[in-house]
């Protein structure tokens, strides 16, 4: 990894973002303010378009630009739409050839008229040692020879970004990338580090950032709930050591996630580390060098199909409002606050801006303040950044609706929590009463919906029933206690709504985080026909479950809630009937697939999973979820 002498006048992008008859969304990272210009064509046709642009300085050499493309007629649905954006420097072809296409097209899509051909996962995750699943999808995108083939959207339910587990290579290649670019630096309050250089500079800044608290008693707490890699034995462990954070540290993380070019831009030199730091670093640079080896294919894949995104977790940090005493843990200590809030403010503008400008314009125009009150130090205004992180945390509007044949509803699963009316270390409703109401509305009088949630609404039983175990002994964070049915009222309520009369009668929920992927068919027990639920999980894209305990939970919960198990009358969702889904590559009667890489949805005209798939990243044939004989 070694930088080139000039920076490319694009350093990220561009990304296709939502995409509607009347305007596509493209989002970049460039070098200059200079104002891309956009071009359309259908065919040899070229379409007349105009590009409105929102331009947000990041740095010295660094700004975020969202482009409107408003065409001068709708844009045509079912067939091949490529596009360029034109810089001094050329198009895409001079600052970007690896989004062509084998034979040197440039990017492409397809509006279609029917949202009826959905790919989705979660969990990309770059020093895992699996293959990326973004691969995957470029294999379709460019495996498609007629528009009816192609994908309507690319949905990514939940930590596209870990900002909490970052590798020792990759941090040392973010703050090589801040000092490239010149991002933007900040003042610090509650750690023993100043501001952002004092942070690169300071001895815990690889692999200890948990020593950055200042050793009082009242931080023992946060330190092990936010930085501690508190134990997880029933599944796996979790270690926040290199914990992302300033807002420059996260946004330098994206680029590095979604583009190969930054990677050119810098020379990443470990220091001198004591041996066991020095093997994890091995470990995790050979990990993040495959990672970097196949972000032509991901930037790609990102170039040429509309993508929509929702946080999950790690997008922020690992149990992100958890519990209510998790909330007043790390929101009352002004050094977690801010690392959480600068998460938050990168997830805006990296993800959320794309998909529902509107719906973010008031966090965004404060985010645009902020940015604007860099000194001639190049560091943001300490009280503005506190006040803009102040009313981030207070916003409501991260779930967004996209009205789709059928609908597509997307969860704020994170923000809008129904706290435990128990006890503060009980988990938290993944949605509250107001929340579940408004979801209630949007789904009314629709015959079929699509939702994304984060979290799967119906989980693996026995993982929920070791979940609700630890929550129990007042350990959920000794395991991701975080479920819809661990809070009563929320679990409740929301099988209340699939029974309403006037919601629709056929519901696909697309879910990830559990990093192995499943589906169920579910029905109501006493009623027949409708409503029908498609439970259809898939995760991770770079990421997978401990292969030898997934296969030992699965066999475990097959037996212990078969159908006939009395085991069945404990659950809160008794009175639906699941049905699992089999694996048609499974060995051994497994209903839980194992493998980093991206799952794919064909619905028919009623909204209902004609095919759901799981193709696999390292290129094995895809798997396909098939009904069990009746």
């Amino acid at each position: 990894m070694s930088a080139t002498p000039t920076l490319p006048p694009v350093l990220a992008g561009p990304l296709l973002r939502r995409t509607e008859a009347s305007r596509l969304l493209l989002w970049l990272v460039t070098r200059s303010a200079e104002t891309p210009v956009p071009r359309l064509w259908q065919g040899a046709t070229e379409l007349g378009v105009q590009g409105e642009t929102q331009c947000l300085r990041l740095g010295e050499q660094a700004y975020l630009q969202l482009i409107e493309v408003r065409p001068e007629t709708e844009l045509p649905t079912d067939t091949f739409l490529r596009y360029d954006l034109q810089l001094s420097a050329g198009g895409i072809r001079d600052w970007a050839p690896h989004l062509l296409s084998a034979e040197g097209e440039l990017p492409r899509f397809v509006l279609r008229a029917r949202f009826d051909h959905l790919l989705h996962g979660s969990c990309r995750k770059p020093h895992h040692a699996s293959a990326d699943g973004l691969i995957a999808v470029d294999r379709l995108l460019q495996g498609c020879t007629i528009p009816e083939e192609s994908p309507a959207a690319l949905l990514l339910t939940g930590d596209q970004v870990y900002a909490d587990d970052v590798a020792g290579p990759m941090l040392l290649a973010v703050q090589a990338l801040i000092r490239r670019l010149g991002l933007y630096g900040e003042d610090l309050e509650g750690a023993v580090v100043a501001d952002s250089e004092a942070l690169m500079a300071h001895a815990a800044n690889l692999y200890h950032r948990e020593d950055l608290l200042p050793a009082f008693k009242s931080n023992r707490a946060l330190r092990e709930k936010f930085f501690g890699g508190v134990e997880k034995p029933i599944f796996t462990s979790t270690n926040a050591h290199n914990h992302l954070v300033t807002l420059s540290e996260v946004l330098a993380l994206y680029l590095l996630c979604w583009s190969p070019t930054p990677w050119t831009l810098i020379e990443v030199v470990p220091p001198a580390l004591d041996a066991k730091d020095d093997e994890r670093y091995a470990a995790e640079l050979r990990c993040i060098e495959g990672f970097v080896a196949t972000l032509p294919q991901a930037a790609r894949a990102l170039a040429g199909v509309p993508t929509l995104m929702i946080f999950d977790d790690h997008d922020v940090t690992d149990d992100w409002n958890l519990s209510a005493r998790w909330e007043e843990t790390a929101y009352g200590h002004p050094f977690s606050r801010r690392i959480l809030g600068n998460a938050l403010l990168a997830y805006l503008l990296c993800q959320a801006w794309g998909n529902a400008p509107e719906a973010v314009a008031e966090p965004l125009a404060a985010t645009a303040r902020l940015l604007d009150t860099a000194g001639d130090d190049g560091k943001l205004e300490c009280p503005t950044q506190n006040a803009c992180i102040d009313d981030l945390l207070r916003f409501q509007g991260w779930h967004y609706v996209l009205k789709t044949s059928p609908p597509l509803i997307v969860l704020d699963t994170r923000t809008r929590r129904w706290r435990s009316e128990r006890r503060l270390e009980h988990p938290s409703g993944l949605m509250d009463w107001e929340a579940l109401c408004e979801l209630q509305q949007d789904l009314l009088d629709h015959p079929s919906a699509v939702i994304v949630s984060a979290a799967p609404m119906f989980g693996v039983k026995l993982i929920e029933a070791v979940q609700r175990i630890f929550t129990w002994f007042g350990q959920p964070l000794m395991v991701d206690a975080e479920n819809w049915m661990a809070h009563p009222g929320a679990a409740k309520t929301m099988l209340n709504i699939f029974r309403h009369r006037r919601t629709p009668g056929n519901y696909v929920v697309l879910s990830g985080d559990v990093h192995y992927s499943f589906v169920y068919d579910i029905r109501i027990r006493d009623r027949r026909g409708e409503p029908r639920l498609w439970q259809i999980t898939s995760s991770g894209i770079k990421n997978e479950f401990p292969p030898r305990l997934l296969a030992t939970l699965d066999r475990l919960n097959r037996w212990l809630y078969a159908p006939w198990s009395p085991l069945n009358g404990f659950t809160k969702r008794r009175r639906w009937e699941l049905q699992p889904r089999l694996p048609d590559r499974r060995e051994a009667g497994e209903r839980l697939w194992n493998g980093a890489g991206i799952g794919q949805v064909l619905l028919d005209g009623e909204g209902r999973p004609a095919v759901i798939r799981q193709h696999n990243a390292d290129g094995s044939p895809a798997t396909e979820f098939v009904e069990r004989p009746a």
